[in-house]
C-alpha cells in the first residue's frame, strides 16, 4: 500500500529540528579559531544570525509549501551543577539551548502554527529511553500550542528500536521521523513507511540531513547531484523522501549555498510532480486498516501540496 497521495509521483517531507536558534558561544569560538572580527562583534553586540525563521517562512511561502518545525524541551548549561560546566560533553549537549518559557520561542511556535506550519516534538537527548520525560516534554509543547502534537524526531537521532517507538506511541505520538544517519544519506532500499506495531503509529525514515551533503558553498554542483539522485530514486520507487534542514543553515553568511540548495530541492520536486509538505499532513492522508480506521487524528493546522 503506497503512502504517496494519488496523482503524485512521490512524497517529499520537509522538516526542521530547532536545536540552537541563538548564536551564542559559537561566535566567540569562530572568532578565536578563525580570527574573524565579525564573529567577535556578533558575540559582543548580541547579534543573532541563527534566528532565520522569518526568512525561512518567506522562502516556503514563496514556494507555496509548508514544513514541520520540531521544538525541544532540553536543559541548558546553566541548569547543570557547576562542576559539569567543565565537561566538554555538557557543552556539546546543553550549551546554547533555548527554553520553552522564552517569550520569543512561545510567540514563534504559536505564529508558525497559526500559519499552518506543523509543530512537532524534538525529544530531548535522553527522552528516547525515558517515557515520563518524553510525556512531560510533549505536554509542555502542547500547552503552548493548545492542540495535540502528532509526531516529531528524537534529538541526535537517538533511537532504541522498538522501545523508543513504544514510548512515543504510549504518550500519544502518532509518528516518528528519527531513524536515519548523521553521516550518510540515502534510502538504503527503504522507500516506504514503517508500521512497527501494525496500527496507527507510523515511522518516516530520514533520507537526508543537510550536514551529510557536500558543502554547497564550495561544492554546490556535487551537493545538488546528490539531491537530484535522491529525487530521481524517489520518483522511480514511489517513495517517501524525508529531509532535515536545521534552521541555522538558512543563515546565508554562516552557511552559504544552503538557501539556494533548499530552494532548488523543493522547486525540482514540485516540477517532478511530488507531494511536498510536513509529515503530519501526509500522515493524515494515509490509508488505514479497517481495525484502526477510527483512530485517525483530526486534521488541524498541517498543510501540504
Amino acid at each position: 500500500m503506497s503512502a504517496v497521495p494519488d496523482d503524485h509521483e512521490f512524497a517529499l517531507l520537509l522538516t526542521h529540528d530547532v536545536d540552537r536558534p541563538y548564536k551564542t558561544y559559537q561566535s566567540l569560538y569562530y572568532a578565536l579559531q578563525n580570527r574573524e572580527p565579525k564573529q567577535l562583534l556578533e558575540f559582543l553586540y548580541g547579534e543573532n544570525p541563527f534566528w532565520t525563521f522569518d526568512a525561512l517562512r518567506d522562502l516556503e511561502d514563496d514556494l507555496g509549501v509548508r514544513s514541520a518545525f520540531y521544538f525541544m524541551d532540553e536543559r541548558s548549561l546553566t541548569d547543570l551543577p557547576v562542576w559539569q560546566w567543565f565537561d566538554p560533553e555538557s557543552w556539546r549537549l546543553f550549551a546554547g539551548r533555548y527554553s520553552l518559557n522564552d517569550h520569543d520561542i512561545v510567540a514563534l511556535i504559536r505564529s508558525l502554527a497559526a500559519d499552518d506550519w506543523e509543530i512537532g516534538l524534538h525529544g530531548s537527548y535522553h527522552s528516547y529511553r525515558d517515557r515520563h520525560r518524553l510525556e512531560r516534554e510533549k505536554l509542555r509543547l502542547e500547552s503552548i500550542l493548545d492542540r495535540p502534537v502528532l509526531g516529531g524526531r528524537q534529538h541526535y537521532l537517538n533511537l532504541d528500536e522498538p522501545a523508543t517507538w513504544e514510548h512515543q506511541r504510549a504518550v500519544g505520538l502518532r509518528y516518528d521521523g528519527t531513524p536515519g544517519s548523521s553521516t550518510t544519506f540515502g534510502f538504503d532500499g527503504e522507500y516506504g513507511i514503517r508500521r512497527p506495531f501494525d496500527d496507527e503509529f507510523v515511522v518516516f525514515p530520514l533520507t537526508v540531513m543537510e550536514t551529510t551533503l557536500p558543502d554547497p558553498d564550495e561544492r554546490f554542483d556535487r551537493a545538488w547531484t546528490a539531491l537530484e539522485g535522491l529525487l530521481d530514486e524517489a520518483a522511480a520507487n514511489d517513495a517517501v523522501m524525508n529531509v532535515l534542514w536545521h534552521p541555522r543553515f538558512f543563515a546565508g553568511e554562516d552557511f552559504p549555498g544552503h538557501v539556494r540548495l533548499y530552494r532548488q530541492l523543493v522547486e525540482t520536486a514540485l516540477d517532478m510532480g511530488a507531494w511536498v509538505g510536513p509529515p503530519g499532513r501526509l500522515y493524515e492522508q494515509l490509508e488505514w486498516p479497517e481495525a484502526t480506521s477510527n483512530a485517525r487524528p483530526s486534521r488541524r493546522g498541517v498543510t501540504g501540496r
